[in-house]
């Protein structure tokens, strides 16, 4: 709660006391009474801010998530829950950057007053719609004062997203996970067959090979590990050459993080300084809603390092990045990813065409907009 004077206000007061202090001086009576009328003016919106007023205000979403484009609408609800009729007021609803100035009428006792509103969804990111404010004054704005009657909530919009089919993120067909050159004792991947060692668990002694070498042989396996896919975002300002060139290289990332979560894979979700850790498809976009470019964000070509420095190490790394990285540059950057690992680099390109290179177990790919993903995700995977 706080008491605001207007510009306007200021200069009313300032006039104010320049006119009955020169009026008085030089005996100028008409100035004099201007001055009075002015202090007069701004007492008036003094006393007028003064009061209690008895309001129950709610602030509501029809929806906190909504897709970008999507028609947002909200409602304001006022009740005055006051036993006498309240005064004419302003409400000021901040919606994002901007803020709504409302008049409230004055309310009979009991009686309500409501407004629903819009929000703009043009733009991916997390709008932050109130807290609602209620100010009270004199009718030329002079004065006022204001209170907060509510919380602010939150507005997700999150960025569009595609479907890839199933079973693409992965890249990897075997249920089992992928074999690593790590030998164990016990796995579901028969490796190779060793002497027997004091403690060895008998249950994998392989009998037959046994009794034809005339000593005790155990079998061995390989390492077998859980698909884990790591998904890697570009976030310096200088890799993208617009902001919507960005927003699709957000949309590509978040498409193929919800394929990975509904097909419940272990996800590492890379994105500048944020590090995305959520469990469901709803809580992941909310998280990709705060993704922003950064002047000291990661660099395309620092990625392949980055990946490779990630615990534990991924099956299947995608690295989405913006036109200004070569796919030339970005081939000669992998060199730094670990071996064993599948790695594709999505170049997102604004009106270009569907392009698939492969290197080993690298594929770089160049796509100009969201609906060529699935396409481009069958070619790698094919």
């Amino acid at each position: 709660m706080g008491v605001r004077v207007s510009a306007v206000g200021w200069a009313v007061a300032v006039l104010a006391v320049a006119g009955l202090v020169v009026g008085r001086l030089l005996g100028w009576g008409e100035l004099a009474a201007l001055g009075a009328a002015g202090a007069v003016a701004v007492l008036a919106g003094v006393l007028m801010s003064f009061g209690r007023s008895r309001f129950e205000v709610d602030l509501e979403l029809t929806d906190r998530r909504v897709r970008v484009g999507q028609r947002a609408l909200g409602r304001l609800a006022v009740t005055n829950v006051a036993a006498h009729r309240s005064l004419a007021a302003r409400l000021e609803l901040p919606v994002g950057h901007t803020t709504a100035d409302l008049a409230l009428p004055s309310l009979a006792a009991g009686s309500g007053w409501d407004e629903v509103y819009a929000v703009p969804t043009d733009r991916r990111g997390v709008v932050v719609v109130g807290p609602v404010r209620v100010r009270r004054g004199d009718p030329f704005g002079l004065v006022s004062r204001g209170r907060v009657w509510t919380e602010s909530v939150e507005l997700f919009i999150h960025p569009r997203v595609v479907s890839l089919g199933p079973g693409r993120a992965g890249l990897l067909r075997d249920l089992e996970g992928q074999s690593t050159r790590d030998l164990s004792d016990s796995d579901l991947s028969f490796h190779a067959l060793r002497d027997y060692v004091a403690g060895d668990d008998r249950r994998m002694i392989h009998w037959r090979t046994s009794a034809r070498m005339g000593t005790l042989m155990v079998r061995q396996f390989e390492d077998t590990r859980r698909t884990r896919t790591t998904i890697a975002l570009a976030t310096s300002g200088e890799d993208f050459a617009s902001d919507d060139e960005f927003e699709l290289a957000v949309a590509v990332a978040a498409s193929v993080a919800v394929h990975v979560v509904r097909d419940e894979r272990e996800l590492t979700f890379l994105a500048g300084s944020r590090r995305l850790g959520a469990r469901s498809p709803a809580a992941l976009l909310d998280e990709c809603c705060r993704i922003v470019r950064e002047p000291d964000g990661d660099r395309s070509l620092d990625l392949p390092r980055r990946i490779a420095a990630e615990p534990p190490t991924s099956s299947v790394a995608f690295l989405v990045v913006g036109s200004r990285s070569s796919l030339a540059e970005l081939r000669a950057s992998l060199r730094h990813v670990p071996v064993g690992m599948r790695v594709v680099a999505l170049r997102c390109a604004p009106g270009d065409g569907v392009q698939v290179q492969r290197k080993g177990q690298a594929s770089l790919a160049t796509l100009g907009a969201l609906d060529d993903l699935p396409v481009l995700v069958r070619r790698v995977a094919g």
